[in-house]
Protein backbone atom coordinates (compact mmCIF):
# COMPACT_ATOMS: atom_id res chain seq x y z
CA UNK A 1 0.00 0.00 0.00
CA UNK A 2 1.54 3.28 -1.14
CA UNK A 3 1.47 6.07 1.43
CA UNK A 4 2.31 9.76 1.21
CA UNK A 5 3.79 11.59 4.19
CA UNK A 6 3.94 15.38 4.14
CA UNK A 7 6.27 17.62 6.11
CA UNK A 8 7.55 21.19 6.20
CA UNK A 9 4.45 23.16 7.08
CA UNK A 10 4.07 25.61 9.94
CA UNK A 11 3.72 29.25 10.85
CA UNK A 12 5.53 31.89 8.78
CA UNK A 13 5.38 35.66 8.58
CA UNK A 14 4.10 37.41 5.45
CA UNK A 15 6.81 37.53 2.83
CA UNK A 16 8.43 34.41 4.23
CA UNK A 17 9.12 31.02 2.69
CA UNK A 18 8.45 27.36 3.37
CA UNK A 19 9.42 24.18 1.56
CA UNK A 20 6.84 21.42 1.71
CA UNK A 21 7.88 17.83 1.14
CA UNK A 22 5.83 14.75 0.37
CA UNK A 23 7.54 11.37 0.57
CA UNK A 24 6.00 8.37 -1.16
CA UNK A 25 6.49 4.79 -0.05
CA UNK A 26 7.04 3.39 -3.54
CA UNK A 27 10.02 2.53 -5.69
CA UNK A 28 8.20 3.48 -8.91
CA UNK A 29 7.50 7.11 -8.03
CA UNK A 30 8.63 8.20 -11.50
CA UNK A 31 5.48 6.79 -13.17
CA UNK A 32 3.21 9.19 -11.30
CA UNK A 33 2.07 12.62 -12.29
CA UNK A 34 2.11 14.81 -9.18
CA UNK A 35 0.13 17.73 -7.89
CA UNK A 36 -0.22 20.02 -4.91
CA UNK A 37 -3.59 21.29 -3.72
CA UNK A 38 -4.70 23.47 -0.86
CA UNK A 39 -7.88 24.01 1.10
CA UNK A 40 -8.60 27.12 3.11
CA UNK A 41 -11.24 27.09 5.87
CA UNK A 42 -14.75 27.09 4.42
CA UNK A 43 -13.51 26.80 0.85
CA UNK A 44 -13.08 24.01 -1.68
CA UNK A 45 -9.80 22.27 -2.28
CA UNK A 46 -8.03 23.92 -5.22
CA UNK A 47 -5.18 22.94 -7.47
CA UNK A 48 -1.91 24.79 -7.00
CA UNK A 49 0.44 23.06 -9.44
CA UNK A 50 0.97 19.94 -11.53
CA UNK A 51 4.12 18.24 -12.67
CA UNK A 52 3.77 15.53 -15.29
CA UNK A 53 6.15 12.61 -15.68
CA UNK A 54 7.66 14.51 -18.62
CA UNK A 55 8.68 17.29 -16.26
CA UNK A 56 6.15 19.73 -17.70
CA UNK A 57 4.50 21.93 -15.09
CA UNK A 58 1.27 23.89 -14.74
CA UNK A 59 0.41 26.47 -12.10
CA UNK A 60 -2.78 28.11 -10.94
CA UNK A 61 -3.07 31.81 -11.73
CA UNK A 62 -2.96 32.80 -8.06
CA UNK A 63 0.57 31.41 -7.76
CA UNK A 64 1.95 34.41 -9.69
CA UNK A 65 5.43 32.92 -9.85
CA UNK A 66 5.76 32.55 -6.07
CA UNK A 67 5.60 28.74 -5.78
CA UNK A 68 7.68 26.01 -7.44
CA UNK A 69 6.79 22.34 -7.76
CA UNK A 70 9.58 19.82 -8.10
CA UNK A 71 10.37 16.16 -7.61
CA UNK A 72 13.26 13.84 -6.87
CA UNK A 73 12.42 10.42 -8.26
CA UNK A 74 15.50 8.87 -6.62
CA UNK A 75 14.05 9.81 -3.23
CA UNK A 76 10.41 9.24 -4.21
CA UNK A 77 9.71 12.73 -2.92
CA UNK A 78 7.92 15.77 -4.26
CA UNK A 79 8.30 19.35 -3.11
CA UNK A 80 6.51 22.65 -3.14
CA UNK A 81 8.65 25.71 -2.53
CA UNK A 82 6.52 28.55 -1.21
CA UNK A 83 7.99 32.04 -1.45
CA UNK A 84 6.60 35.54 -0.87
CA UNK A 85 3.83 34.07 1.24
CA UNK A 86 0.70 36.08 1.94
CA UNK A 87 -1.95 35.68 4.65
CA UNK A 88 -4.34 34.45 1.91
CA UNK A 89 -2.02 31.48 1.40
CA UNK A 90 -3.07 30.13 4.80
CA UNK A 91 -4.55 26.68 4.18
CA UNK A 92 -4.03 22.96 4.53
CA UNK A 93 -1.76 21.82 1.72
CA UNK A 94 -2.13 18.37 0.15
CA UNK A 95 0.09 16.38 -2.15
CA UNK A 96 -1.51 14.12 -4.74
CA UNK A 97 -0.04 11.52 -7.05
CA UNK A 98 -1.85 9.78 -9.89
CA UNK A 99 -1.40 7.20 -12.61
CA UNK A 100 -3.78 5.15 -14.67
CA UNK A 101 -3.81 2.57 -11.87
CA UNK A 102 -3.76 4.64 -8.68
CA UNK A 103 -4.68 8.02 -7.21
CA UNK A 104 -3.46 8.93 -3.75
CA UNK A 105 -3.68 11.90 -1.40
CA UNK A 106 -1.34 12.95 1.36
CA UNK A 107 -2.71 13.60 4.83
CA UNK A 108 -2.46 17.36 4.50
CA UNK A 109 -0.24 19.82 6.31
CA UNK A 110 -1.09 23.21 7.76
CA UNK A 111 0.53 26.38 6.46
CA UNK A 112 -0.29 29.54 8.38
CA UNK A 113 0.90 32.95 7.19
CA UNK A 114 0.53 35.54 9.91
CA UNK A 115 2.44 38.27 11.67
Amino acid sequence: QVQLVESGGGLVQPGGSLNLSCAASTNIFSIYDISWYRQAPGLQRVLIANMHTSGATDYADFVEGRFTISRDNTKATMYLQLDSLKPDDTAVYYCYIYSIHRKLWGQGIQVTVSS
